[in-house]
């Protein structure tokens, strides 16, 4: 019996000029020139007929890979792993600040610590085969090695393939990446569209980012250039994965002038094929509209009940969670309806991604479909508190609820980016849905946080969308000064925009136009209110083991 045969095959691509390739046990040895052009035609010639699991590509400048390291690789979570923030991949490409700014996966995690993210380099990069079969390899129209791992990280993180950042991968070589401008405009072309490359090149002239004379350079080289297709969301093999036996979950349910919503959720929780541990209900209802029946009324399910006089979102659920038993908790709104297999389906995403947080999807009441994004498998860049299950030892980690949020938006927003930034694996089931009513009253619409959404905005003629101050604090905690600048240009544009018939479209266009100057002094008002919050916050009280 071969070696082969014992280990799953692995083949070794070397990205080299000149040097000879190593001897590589493993599997199989190809060699290429460092470049897009040579590496895509290698993939294309060489993966039809790979037998391997897995390729991993090689820069012979780092020596020969330890084949110990990557098969530890191959085990741990993941599609895709890489060691691109160490070998220089951070903050590229520049150009995406000026059209997904604060997108949460646009925040590097620290280098140190093993993380999600799309920043990978080529030049160490260990991938299933089957990713690459069904996700395509390097575009060859890139001038540079990084620039073609950049598109290709950030079409498969959106794409579905889950995509982990192994800084042990290689040893101690911290390296610069080198990205033109050209290869900058591509991205955002291939990436995001036509009307996107207008608009950055735009923003990134009129900031000084590039040169107006750079800038139409590079447009003039990419602008005949047909963008490629977007392939199809991931499909990985099915798998029958078991789930704990006798799962410890919290459940954990803020509630405020909702009994109706509230019994009809719990009259759910009964028939869940798991049950939870507790059902944590922390009740922020005046005295005077108060409910206390509640626990005879269900007596027969396992119910904790906390009143609290004072209402507030983030110190209500920190309650809670301080007071949580279980090793998973579960996150759910009051006005919600669940089926009776959302706790078995969060526990079985997790044990079959070993991710530590399961995030499904909310069909909302009087809304359209889903955005294409919320239809399939992929990392996880949100974090809804009304359909979110997470292990609880994360929290250690991330620490609980900023107070800064207590009577704001944004809340999820905050505590997920500290999840995220930990190193943890978040995991968007599709699958996992649950239908969320939008209860006219009670949540935060009683400290009226929410009066026009981004929904409503797209709606109606008048509504602006603008970002609010709890938005504009959050943004400001965890991007830097162009990232800011460029979401409130954005939120800015966005009040010109509306679904519709052209001239409801166009109508929608004047009327934003003509309020433009208000717009921009309410934006303005709320970021010198946002920036004052940083004298007192943030306040993200530690969890502790008991």
């Amino acid at each position: 019996m071969g070696l082969w045969d014992m280990l799953e095959q692995i083949d070794l691509i070397w990205l080299s000029q000149s040097k000879t390739p190593p001897k590589w046990s493993l599997g199989q040895v190809w060699v290429a020139e460092p470049t897009p052009l040579s590496v895509s035609r290698l993939v294309e010639e060489k993966l039809p007929h790979s037998q391997a699991v897995a390729w991993l590509f090689w820069d012979s400048t780092l020596g020969e890979p330890k084949p110990e390291r990557v098969q530890e690789a191959l085990k741990r979570p993941g599609d895709l792993w890489h060691a691109g923030l160490k070998l220089g991949m951070n903050g590229l490409p520049g150009l995406i600040d000026f059209v997904h700014p604060t997108w949460m996966l646009n925040r590097d995690p620290d280098q140190n610590i093993e993380a999600t993210s799309w920043r990978l380099s080529l030049q160490a990069c260990l991938v299933r085969t089957d990713v690459l079969r069904q996700m395509g390899g390097l575009r060859a129209t890139f001038r540079t090695l990084a620039g073609a791992s950049l598109e290709m990280g950030h079409r498969y993180i959106t794409r579905g393939v889950l995509m982990r950042y192994l800084p042990w991968l290689v040893d101690n070589h911290r390296l610069t990446a080198s990205l033109p401008f050209e290869d900058e405009l591509r991205f955002v072309y291939y990436r995001f569209g036509r009307f996107w490359v207008r608009w950055a090149l735009m923003r990134a002239v009129m900031s000084h980012y590039v040169s107006l004379g750079e800038a139409l350079r590079a447009w003039w080289k990419v602008r005949k250039e047909l963008r490629p297709p977007e392939p199809a969301p991931y499909i990985r093999p099915l798998s029958d994965t078991p789930i704990p036996s006798e799962p410890k979950v919290s459940v954990l349910i803020p509630t405020l002038d909702r009994y109706p919503y509230l019994r009809t959720l719990l009259n759910q929780l009964r028939q869940q094929t798991v049950k939870p541990l507790e059902i944590i209900i922390v009740d922020q209802t005046p005295m005077e509209r108060r409910e206390t029946s509640l626990a005879e009324e269900f007596n027969d399910l396992p119910l904790r009940i906390i009143y609290r006089d004072q209402p507030g979102q983030c110190s209500s659920r920190n309650e809670g969670l301080c007071q949580a038993r279980g090793d998973f908790i579960l996150f759910l709104d009051d006005d919600e309806e669940v089926p009776p297999t959302l706790i078995e389906d969060h526990l079985r995403t997790l044990m079959r991604f070993q991710a530590e947080v399961s995030s499904g999807v909310a069909d909302e009441v009087g809304a359209g479909p889903l955005p294409e994004a919320f239809t399939y498998l992929r990392v996880s860049d949100v974090f809804p508190t009304n359909n979110t299950l997470i292990r609880k030892d994360v929290l250690y980690r991330s620490g609980l609820f900023d107070l800064a949020y207590e009577r704001g938006q944004r809340a999820d927003g905050d505590l997920g980016m500290r999840v995220y930034l930990s190193g943890a694996l978040m995991v968007l089931n599709p699958e996992i849905r649950i239908l969320h009513h939008h209860a006219p009253r009670g949540g935060l619409r009683s400290h009226k946080a929410r009066v026009i959404t981004y929904a409503s905005s797209r709606k109606y003629i008048t509504h602006r969308h603008l970002p609010s101050v709890t938005e504009i604090y959050l943004a400001k905690r965890y991007f830097n000064h162009r990232q800011v600048r460029e979401e409130l240009w954005l939120r800015a544009l966005g009040t010109l925009s509306l679904r519709g018939p052209w001239w409801k479209r166009l109508l929608k266009v004047i009327v934003g136009i003509l309020l433009l100057p208000n717009t921009w002094c309410k934006i303005r008002s709320h970021y010198l209110l946002a920036a004052e919050m940083f004298k007192e916050f943030p306040k993200i009280p530690v969890l502790y083991q008991n």
